[in-house]
């Protein structure tokens, strides 16, 4: 089992306390795994420790989704406890009827030590956050990062290096059940694909109430093919018409946010980097798992390089704790613009410098950026094209690298 040790460092502090831990994450990425992990230390530092776990995306809990019943369960669990703590682990809560109330009600318990999931990022936007300011911490999960599949892949394919595994990583993606299969082709096709349908029709149709389920595949294809390219609303609704599919753009942003919602996609906001705005115009999207997308779109590797490169650098500054933007200087883009309190980073992405004029264009846009923060070129090639204040790097010994700051702090 892999450790999830970036996760479990976030958890940790806040173990027996009455905050409550909202981990949230697309489905199947290891929110129930984290919360298996989290049990095991609780057992290994309380060997008596009182646990009560519920996976309540399972049929056998259904009757815990009805109205008070969860409630009235753990409430006799914490009575029988007396001054006991009792640690209680509700998986995929979000279908439990007036679950706030719930979680809120036991919250005020003395001996109750909470750790709920979600599937959806609206878990903390109804009445559980009005009731629990400054009471919850929440813990965002992704699939496996790079560093955490090779800890799984390598077992299984000891021959191969870190280049090797990281090609392997860009076509199937980090989704951790995968290992199981030990990673192969036909059965992790298979597994992806149901995986798609689930997320669509029970994080998204059934969420949302949506009635055109094929529209909603066609616009979710769309971005998932222009993943890491720049587009908008009103081009997905010119898309469709050309499929003889006409719908609005309003339509269409609905379902955009509610694939965000649950976890499928990512919008990332474009900002003018000279006039110091966001764009309203023109965004990007990445999809959380790179084999979930290739599956989807059955894409292949050299023609995607670029794009699906870009979507692991964007997620494992997220990982990293970065809050992250795209930027426009004039009339070149930079990639990446990523934030983490006083740090900031210029990230450019390519596949290689082979070229005159890659090199011109990803080295340009970095270096019309006149402030003394961090600047990074991130690509395959292998040999070291740091350029003075620009610092190149490797992508996988990037991504290996350690969470320390890469740059210069901001200056005031």
């Amino acid at each position: 089992m892999v450790s999830r040790e970036i996760y479990l460092k976030k958890v940790r502090p806040f173990i027996g306390t009455d905050v409550i831990k909202v981990i949230t994450g697309m489905r199947r990425s290891g929110k129930s795994v984290l919360l298996e992990l989290i049990q095991a230390e609780l057992r290994e530092r309380h060997p008596d420790a009182r646990i009560f776990s519920v996976n309540l995306d399972d049929d056998e809990n259904k009757k815990f989704l009805e109205k008070g019943v969860l409630y009235e369960h753990a409430s006799g669990l914490l009575r029988e406890a007396g001054d006991e703590m009792v640690y209680l682990f509700f998986d995929e809560i979000h279908d439990v009827e007036e679950w706030e109330t719930a979680v809120n009600s036991l919250r005020m318990r003395k001996n109750a030590d909470i750790y709920i999931t979600g599937s959806n990022s609206k878990l903390l936007s109804g009445e559980l956050a009005t009731y629990l300011t400054g009471r919850y911490v929440e813990i965002k999960m992704t699939p496996f990062s790079f560093a955490e599949f090779v800890e799984a892949a390598k077992p299984i394919f000891p021959d191969e290096d870190r280049s090797q595994l990281f090609n392997r990583y860009l076509v199937t993606g980090g989704i951790p059940f995968l290992a199981k299969v030990r990673y192969d082709e036909e059965a992790s096709r298979a597994y992806l694909h149901d995986l798609y349908g689930a997320i669509l029709l029970k994080d998204v149709v059934r969420r949302k109430q949506i009635r055109d389920v094929d529209l909603l595949d066609r616009i979710v294809r769309f971005v998932m093919t222009e993943c890491g390219h720049t587009f908008s609303a009103r081009r997905i609704v010119n898309f469709l018409k050309g499929e003889r599919r006409e719908t609005a753009v309003e339509t269409v942003l609905n379902y955009l946010k509610a694939c965000e919602e649950a976890f499928l996609i990512a919008r990332v906001p474009r900002q003018d980097l000279v006039g110091k705005r966001i764009l309203a115009v023109d965004e990007k999207y990445y999809v959380t798992d790179t084999g979930l997308r290739n599956t989807v779109v059955r894409g292949s590797l050299r023609r995607d390089i670029d794009q699906l490169l870009e979507n692991v650098v964007y997620f494992e500054f997220l990982r990293r704790g970065y809050e992250v933007t795209i930027g426009r200087m004039r009339e070149k883009e930079v990639d990446f613009v990523c934030d983490r309190g006083s740090e900031r980073i210029y990230v450019q992405v390519a596949f290689t410098l082979g070229s005159e004029d890659t090199r011109e264009r990803e080295y340009g846009a970095l270096e019309q950026i006149k402030t003394t923060d961090a600047k990074l070129l991130l690509t395959m090639d292998r040999l070291d094209m740091s350029d003075g204040a620009i610092r190149h790097l490797y992508i996988p010994d990037f991504l290996f690298s350690d969470n320390a700051p890469l740059g210069r702090k901001n200056t005031p």
